[in-house]
């Protein structure tokens, strides 16, 4: 089904179903990678384990190859602390007190599935853990609302207060999107109330409708720049930044969190996931040479 007005794709049950699975390998990626982050790893390093999976699974990693100035090189955007978002995996190391953002996504048998973490890398400052806290919190609070409210301006009303009652700022320059088919469908999903949202862009949450609900909130101010490897987004003043983002459908019952982690009795085969996570363990300390190797 399509609303016609926004050209929102509204998906079937069925297709639900299918993008639940892809909802279920990214969420998969991410415990590889989580398990992966401490002081010393390479975002490179970080980004294998994740394209590991993703290959594994012959699921196509969505951000790989993105067009731009230069094509996106990786399967994962790795942000470090004043970093936003798309930032490229390197030979940069993690170090204690860092926070690192992993965004990835897939799309497994034709349909799409998109999420973001910020994680913690050893002991953090506790303000850097509050502005993890809220950022969390605030994708909280928009599926939670998502429940109870019709359109999306009111979800994005109560996010950006949500994020300036504890001091924060939303990052504007960057929103959500619809996913489907596609990684980037209609409509556009800000975390704040905009003029362009009040006066055109709102957009009713019924059954069949999927975002991808992505808040990226930053210590200081909202502004960000981008570096001279044309995709690093940084703040502006220097200060931490964190993003967390899930994919969510709304069914008749309510949001359906489809990056969400595996519910009792449904299926999901996680032998490919337990082989990442006894080979990027601490145990097995930080060299990655194995991972990537089991194509």
């Amino acid at each position: 089904m399509v609303n016609s007005p926004k050209c929102i794709n509204l998906r079937s049950p069925r297709e639900l179903a299918l993008m639940r699975k892809a909802g279920l390998a990214v969420w998969a990626a991410h415990q590889a990678a989580k398990a992966a982050v401490r002081p010393g790893i390479t975002t490179a390093e970080i980004d294998a384990v994740i394209d590991e999976y993703f290959t594994r699974l012959h699921a196509v990693p969505l951000f790989k190859g993105v067009p731009g100035k230069v094509p996106f090189p990786a399967a994962t955007c790795i942000s470090v602390n004043d970093e936003v978002v798309h930032g490229i995996p390197g030979a940069r190391r993690l170090k204690e007190g860092d926070v690192v953002s992993l965004d990835t996504g897939c799309k497994l048998n034709g349909w799409c599935g998109d999420s973001a973490y910020t994680h913690p890398v050893g002991i953090i400052l506790p303000e850097v853990q509050r502005l993890l806290d809220v950022t969390r919190g605030v994708l909280d609070l928009a599926i939670e609302l998502m429940a109870v409210k019709t359109r999306w301006s009111d979800v994005a009303r109560e996010m950006g207060s949500f994020v300036r009652d504890h001091g924060f700022s939303v990052v504007e320059n960057f929103v959500g999107h619809g996913i489907g088919r596609e990684m980037h469908e209609e409509p556009q999903v800000p975390n704040f109330v905009s003029p362009q949202l009040r006066r055109s862009h709102d957009f009713k949450l019924e059954p069949g409708l999927v975002i991808a609900v992505e808040p990226m909130v930053n210590m200081g101010t909202k502004k960000t720049k981008t570096l001279a490897d044309h995709w690093t987004q940084v703040t502006s003043d220097g200060r931490y930044s964190a993003h967390f983002e899930h994919t969510v459908a709304m069914t008749t019952e309510g949001p359906w969190v489809l990056t969400a982690p595996p519910q009792p009795g449904e299926e999901f085969d996680d032998a490919v996931l337990r082989d990442l996570l006894s080979r990027v363990s601490p145990a097995r300390g930080s060299a990655f040479s194995a991972v990537g190797s089991e194509k």
